[in-house]
């Protein structure tokens, strides 16, 4: 009896081998059915919006400042009676503070005795003119004759003119020292800041025993808000985007301070001078809000959306589901690709079939607020479930989806981190 030769045991596990290859192929194609991630067609409201970035400023800001210079030698009081600082609320014509005023009542008092002395030389100048005059009306009666010589004559009409040009002097130099005197008692009163406006101080931007120096810019003290129940945003709209803005435009934002709490507002004013950053163009947008309950603080960050438009119980899908094409030879119409989700334009979605194979839809595209879609499609309705991506199987996220099927796999049956 012979036994079989090398040649073909070698042939026998050869066949064995492809055989096993063959089936564990087989297994795995079955085993291996794709999966896919899905999402809810929703109907609701949809709000298309542009969002920036601004900041909360008080509507109306004054910027107090010193007329005069000097050192500061105490703040007033506030309307709770406490020296007023930051957040105090002060009244039309509440005393700031006082600068020291001891060098302008000098030039007070200097004025004051100038006008004394102007006022006495006027009285001095008409006394002569009265005297001039009573001379000159006798020269007149005698005339020039052997009583009154003509150059005697003459002196007294030139003295009589004299003595009234010194009178409309000294009225001119009284008028200069009355406005000297003006002047002096202005820069006296500027020592005692006050405030032009009802407000609250946002800022002091001076200490007591400051010296203050006013130039050709006023030096700047306080910082002072009219009134903080009303108050704006100021957000910087880029260019592409400015043409979709306009007044009265209704305005949802939200500050860092208050993260739940959603404020409401109106486009007020765009201002034109646009500013350019990095080759960026940008314009200002104003938008007013109420600020009754004094919530909102000055130069806070919001966070802005600009409401574009807005629709009411509508279909609408994710744009997930919009963009997302099955892989070659699954599904009916594969490979052809969705249109584009911005439009209105023709679009497609993917739903699974009764085979749990993808089927195409074509659907209407409308407005989008960057997460969801409106659509319109008469084979689609509420509550359909369709296709965003596909879900990875069991087998490939042990690694096991291919290569060498004797290679020994470590880890098997563990999930990779952070997938459930």
């Amino acid at each position: 009896m012979k036994h079989p030769g090398k040649k073909t045991l070698i042939t026998l596990v050869a066949v064995l081998l492809f055989v096993g290859l063959a089936a564990w192929q087989l297994t795995r194609s079955q085993g291996n059915s794709i999966a896919y991630r899905t999402a809810e067609l929703k109907r609701g409201d949809l709000v298309v919006t542009i969002n920036a970035t601004g900041t909360v400023e008080p509507e109306e800001v004054i910027d107090v400042g010193a007329q005069v210079a000097g050192r500061i030698l105490s703040f007033g009081k506030d309307a709770k009676d406490k020296t007023v600082d930051y957040g105090s609320l002060v009244e039309a014509g509440t005393v700031l503070a006082r600068i020291d005023d001891s060098l302008y009542a000098a030039d007070v008092a200097q004025a004051e005795a100038q006008l004394l002395s102007n006022k006495a030389g006027l009285q001095k100048a008409k006394a002569d003119l009265v005297r001039t005059e009573q001379e000159w009306k006798r020269a007149q009666q005698l005339g020039p004759s052997q009583a009154l010589s003509q150059s005697s004559y003459e002196g007294y009409e030139a003295a009589q003119k004299t003595a009234l040009a010194q009178v409309a002097v000294s009225e001119a130099s009284i008028r200069q020292a009355e406005a000297a005197l003006k002047r002096a008692q202005r820069n006296l009163g500027y020592c005692t800041i006050t405030s032009p406006v009802k407000g609250i101080i946002i800022d002091r931007r001076v200490n007591i025993g400051q010296t203050v120096v006013a130039s050709l810019n006023a030096p700047s003290l306080f910082l002072l808000a009219k009134d903080l129940t009303r108050i704006q945003v100021w957000v910087a709209v880029n260019e592409a985007d400015i043409g979709k803005i306009h007044p009265g435009q209704p305005v949802t934002f939200t500050v860092d301070a208050f993260p739940n709490e959603t404020f409401r507002g109106e486009v007020g004013k765009i201002r034109l001078n646009a500013a350019m950053t990095q080759n960026v163009v940008t314009y200002t947008v104003e938008i007013a809000t109420d600020n009754a309950d004094g919530r909102l603080l000055p130069y806070l960050t919001a966070n802005v959306l600009f409401q574009l438009q807005k629709l009411e119980n509508v279909l609408q899908a994710p744009n997930a589901a919009l963009r997302w094409n099955p892989p070659a030879k699954e599904g009916e119409d594969a490979g052809k690709g969705p249109a584009s989700g911005k439009g209105p334009a023709g679009a497609s979605l993917w739903v699974l079939d009764e085979k749990q194979k993808p089927r195409r839809i074509e659907v209407q595209t409308g407005p989008s607020d960057g997460i969801n879609t409106a659509l319109e499609s008469t084979e689609l309705r509420e509550g359909m479930q369709v296709i965003t991506g596909i879900r990875m199987s069991e087998a490939d996220r042990n690694g096991s989806g291919g290569g060498n099927p004797f290679t020994p796999k470590f880890g098997a049956g563990k999930k990779p981190k952070g997938e459930k």
